[in-house]
């Protein structure tokens, strides 16, 4: 797969990777993939991160539902970070229900919630 050469993997064997929805342009999430999921990625046509809590494979969805179906993948000038295009089925990126995990802005110096949580988490992973 000379396309995965062509990335400037981390010393770990990682690129961050960006999941923005290709209706709007709203980014929902950051995550990290390796040379594995990537190329998952690509042949399965949802996304596959890795992730560095648990050190495996992580299909995103596979315990919420909400998977990512990834439209596009680009990659940026200096090779190192992976940009998703996506549509979020179930319209939830974040683990704490919300659509994005980029739900709080700084207002005045303090982090501020401008996102409502659409499904309570504990409904979405009943484990």
């Amino acid at each position: 797969m000379n396309w995965l050469d062509d990335i400037r993997w981390t010393a770990e064997g990682l690129v961050p990777v960006i999941a923005q929805q290709a209706d709007g342009g709203r980014v929902v999430m950051f995550a990290w993939m390796n040379r594995e999921s990537l190329a998952l990625t690509a042949q399965e046509g949802y996304a596959v991160y890795w992730s560095r809590s648990r050190n495996k494979l992580w299909r995103k969805g596979e315990e919420s539902g909400h998977r990512q179906k990834v439209l596009s993948i680009h990659l940026d000038c200096d090779e190192d970070v992976v940009l998703l295009s996506i549509e979020q089925e179930g319209g939830i990126a974040c683990h704490t229900g919300r659509e994005s995990c980029f739900y709080r802005r700084l207002v005045d110096g303090r982090w501020q919630t401008v996102d409502a949580v659409l499904k309570d988490p504990q409904t979405i992973y009943k484990n």
